[in-house]
């Protein structure tokens, strides 16, 4: 499972002209779910998440997790994030899981987001979606679970 978080000042996610979630000064997580994966790896992909310290202390370091801030969590689904681009000029979406491995991970890992991080919002799985945000920094990371790990 791969997340590739974003630290921002505001993110949102719109669907037909319609905001659907929205977060302040928080991660945005684009996530992509690869064929082998389980709710074992969207599991430790979100204590990755919650864990990675990418905020500043006063010391102006990066040393804080979004928990410790307080700051909000936007989940995206994104299938792309899986696709093999390493020959030719289109890319391969071979690695990624099924629609139906990817919405079940997906709304899982939301849920447990939003059990243990209650600023979690999300996107819609399988819809046209127009991400806006703001990166802060610009700070961007790229995590990755890989299918078949266990915690």
């Amino acid at each position: 499972m791969i997340g590739l978080l974003q630290r921002v000042s505001r993110a949102s996610v719109e669907i037909e002209g319609r905001e659907v979630a929205a977060i302040g000064n928080g991660l945005l997580v684009l996530l992509g779910v690869e064929r082998g994966d389980t709710e074992t790896q969207a599991a430790r992909l979100l204590e990755r998440l919650l864990a990675y310290r990418v905020f500043a202390d006063d010391a102006g370091r990066m040393n804080l997790d979004v928990c410790a801030t307080g700051g909000g969590l936007l989940l995206v689904p994104q299938f792309t994030l899986a696709a093999d681009t390493r020959k030719g000029n289109r890319p391969s979406f071979t690695p990624a899981a099924t629609p139906e491995t990817g919405a079940h991970l997906f709304q899982y890992l939301c849920e447990q987001a939003r059990q243990q991080h209650p600023p979690t919002r999300w996107g819609v799985f399988g819809a046209h979606m127009q991400v806006a945000l703001i990166n802060d920094g610009p700070v961007t990371f790229w995590l990755r679970v890989n299918p078949g790990v266990e915690r």
